[in-house]
């Protein structure tokens, strides 16, 4: 008799789909705040238009400085809460955490931002601008300087937030506070003729919102009375700084991939040129970064809910693993295609210039798009792997970078950081697999990947064929229909290339858009 297994495959066939279903409705809550990031994009053409190309790429240096550094000072907490919240059973335990991590990652970055605010007139001296910025550059550093805590605590509590698989409010924070408010305050500003200044007294703002947001939204989940009045002791400090400072390199080094990349290009060229030049690769990097939405969307619900899979059965964390490959890929793909098929179009939105950028554009978005297909590989080896491999992964790749910048500076200057960054992010996507495949037992490419990739190719290449077919009209025109065709190749690829069990998964969702 062969019955007897037959209830426990059905209970694990049960546990693996309610997984799927827990992480469709989280990736759709995500999308919907990353959609932030849509907005950040839509918005970056008016801030070129207001305030020029040479401004918007000091503002882009500025603002990559505060990242890459608020990256640094934060000690990797927002990620050692991914690992240490979930596992937290009282709710003195989980505020001390919390009190942990606001200490260790907030303290360093306000104590940085009263020294940079200090030392603006140094750091002026570093930094290539135009002629009509160099006046009140200082008074912009020394202003932009308290950006550093603001987005410490913005990152903190939005992390605390999803280690508490509260995925969907985050909507309002990102989307409402930290773009709109950010556009809205730079349109007041430019129209009571800040310049210079405009654009980061608008982010400044935008910031000092999105903070107090988070914070309240925290509140929802672990009540700041008591993380105020618990001492977080020195057993729940140790365990955050050990397992931030565990992943801590691997994310500065990631983080260099995005926001160094910037500030090189900013030194690459002298004055006005190194402004412009900071400015082309930010908006090229701004676009790309829309296939990205997927990857993120995904390493943030994949994150808490691997912490909690890997504590019970694989075979669900396999089955999380291959839904999201399959996800990614069939959205990725076709976006990145049509990011750089539409690339003269929407650059064409930006300020006059933009339209040099349309290489390193289509660089950045076949490396997002690469990245992104691949799957959350990643996000997952940094909740369950060894905590050792994401910095080998990120050593490698940054090596593998360097040798790329190093080989095409020359040849080819305006080019040569787009290809190290797309170099150093496909290498750890690369490694990420690998590892988890021999380490953990997880699959990356398990069967029907082969069919998802077919139908996401076949979608791939109808949006460039649209994109060749419309190439002789007016480039608005050329643009908006091969965006349209880029919605309708990604729809038929969903339909197409998702396996019944994934759209079961999708629920609602998979209903309304017709997909089954």
């Amino acid at each position: 008799m062969t019955s007897g297994p037959a209830p426990a495959e059905d209970e694990s066939s049960i546990i693996a789909h309610e997984a799927r279903r827990k992480a469709a409705r989280g990736v759709g809550s995500v999308a919907l705040s990353r959609l932030g990031a849509v907005v950040e994009v839509v918005s970056q053409p008016a801030y070129t238009w207001m305030f020029g190309l040479p401004t918007y790429g000091l503002y882009m240096v500025l603002w990559s400085l505060v990242n890459i550094t608020e990256n640094v000072l934060d000690l990797g907490v927002t990620s050692g809460l991914q690992r240490i919240l979930p596992a937290c059973r009282e709710p003195a335990e989980r505020a001390r955490a919390v009190r942990a991590a606001l200490l260790l990652g907030v303290l360093p970055n306000l104590i940085v931002g009263a020294l940079a605010c200090a030392l603006a007139p140094m750091i002026a001296t570093l930094l290539n601008v135009a002629a009509a910025d160099r006046a009140q550059l200082v008074m912009g550093i020394r202003l932009f300087a308290w950006a550093l805590p603001l987005w410490a605590i913005i990152e903190v509590a939005t992390s605390a937030v999803r280690a508490n698989h509260a995925f969907g409010p985050e909507v309002r924070v990102r989307l409402m506070w930290e773009q709109l408010a950010r556009l809205a305050a730079a349109i007041m500003l430019w129209a009571a003729g800040v310049r210079t200044l405009g654009l980061l007294g608008a982010h400044l703002i935008s910031l000092a919102f999105t903070a107090a947001s988070a914070l309240r939204l925290l509140n929802r989940y672990v009540p700041l009375a008591d993380v105020i009045a618990l001492p977080a002791g020195r057993a729940a400090t140790r365990d955050m700084a050990l397992a931030g400072l565990s992943v801590l390199p691997a994310n500065i080094l990631s983080r260099a991939f995005s926001d160094l990349a910037t500030i090189v290009a900013n030194m690459l060229a002298p004055g006005a040129a190194g402004a412009s030049a900071a400015g082309l690769y930010a908006i090229a990097r701004k676009v790309s970064s829309i296939p990205q939405i997927v990857r993120q969307t995904f390493s943030y619900v994949l994150g808490p809910i691997a912490a909690a899979a890997a504590r019970g059965d694989r075979a669900t964390l396999q089955g999380l693993y291959d839904f999201a490959v399959r996800l990614s890929l069939l959205l990725a793909v076709p976006t990145c295609i049509a990011l750089a098929a539409a690339g003269p179009a929407i650059l064409g939105a930006f300020a006059k210039g933009a339209e040099a950028g349309l290489p390193i554009l289509v660089i950045l978005s076949l490396a997002r798009g690469i990245e992104a297909a691949i799957g959350p590989a990643s996000s997952i080896q940094q909740v369950i792997g060894r905590r050792v491999l994401p910095l080998i992964n990120s050593l490698i790749a940054v090596l593998a970078a360097g040798v790329v910048l190093m080989a095409t500076a020359d040849r080819w200057p305006g080019l040569a950081v787009a290809l190290a960054v797309a170099t150093g992010q496909v290498v750890v996507a690369v490694l990420s697999i690998g590892q988890l495949s021999r380490e953990e037992g997880l699959v990356a490419f398990a069967p029907p990947f082969l069919r998802t990739l077919l139908v996401a190719l076949g979608a791939s290449l109808a949006i460039l064929l649209l994109a060749w077919a419309t190439s002789p009209l007016p480039l608005a025109a050329s643009g908006m229909l091969t965006i349209i065709g880029w919605l309708a190749a990604t729809w038929g690829a969903l339909r197409l290339g998702l396996v019944d069990s994934d759209k079961r998964a999708l629920g609602k969702a998979a209903r309304r858009l017709k997909l089954a």
